[in-house]
């Protein structure tokens, strides 16, 4: 199977909220003294910390089912303290062009606009919110999917919003067409492959 591919911003995956308050409040200078200044801090955990380390403990020395990028506004100095494995740094410029060039299956991030570009692009995305941390106790990934404009296309959604209740229930009992794939479904039929190589007791995802 082809490996699930994440790319993150740097904000969604560790609480950068003190450095983002000095870059929108005193510039790129200021901020730049401030992240080389505190290079050798640990950071903390972000929002999306979990979500990335729960998918990447489902690697195993003989397989490898996820990749996470992490990708940054920084530049390769400015973003010494932020650093993994495998990172792409924009200099201040948006990262979406990598995310369409990286292939990648789902882009999180916390710049909505950023996010909105690859909504548009038909690239499973989604805004995280940074300012409120609230990390689930489970070691199971669980993920809920919405079916229209996500798993699926929106077309149906559209007839019910121009057309209203009656022209959309008369559409769907008729048609007998598969609705077309939406911006998550790939992402959700890999998630599923990796959870069918699990012990259905023992598997680390559970999708809804």
């Amino acid at each position: 199977m082809s490996i699930l591919k994440i790319a993150i911003s740097s904000r969604a995956l560790f609480d950068l909220n003190e450095s983002h308050k000095v870059f929108k409040e005193k510039g790129i200078e200021k901020y730049s003294k401030f992240q080389k200044k505190h290079e050798d801090d640990l950071l903390k955990k972000g929002v999306a910390f979990p979500l990335v380390e729960k998918l990447l403990k489902m690697n195993s020395k003989n397989s490898d089912f996820v990749e996470v990028i992490l990708l940054s506004r920084n530049s390769s100095d400015t973003g010494l303290r932020i650093y993994i494995s495998r990172a792409v740094f924009s200099g201040g410029e948006s990262p979406f062009p990598y995310v369409d060039a990286l292939d990648i299956d789902l882009f999180l991030s916390a710049d909505v606009k950023d996010v909105q570009t690859a909504i548009e692009n038909n690239i499973a995305s989604a805004h995280i919110f940074t300012d409120k941390l609230n990390f689930s106790e489970s070691n199971q990934l669980r993920i809920a999917f919405d079916a229209d404009a996500v798993v699926f296309s929106d077309e149906s959604e559209v007839v019910y919003k121009k057309k209203g209740l009656k022209k959309y229930l008369k559409q769907e009992g008729e048609s007998k067409k598969p609705m077309s794939p939406g911006p998550f479904n790939t992402f959700l039929k890999k998630l599923n492959i990796i959870q069918s190589k699990f012990d259905a007791n023992n598997c680390p995802i559970r999708i809804a």
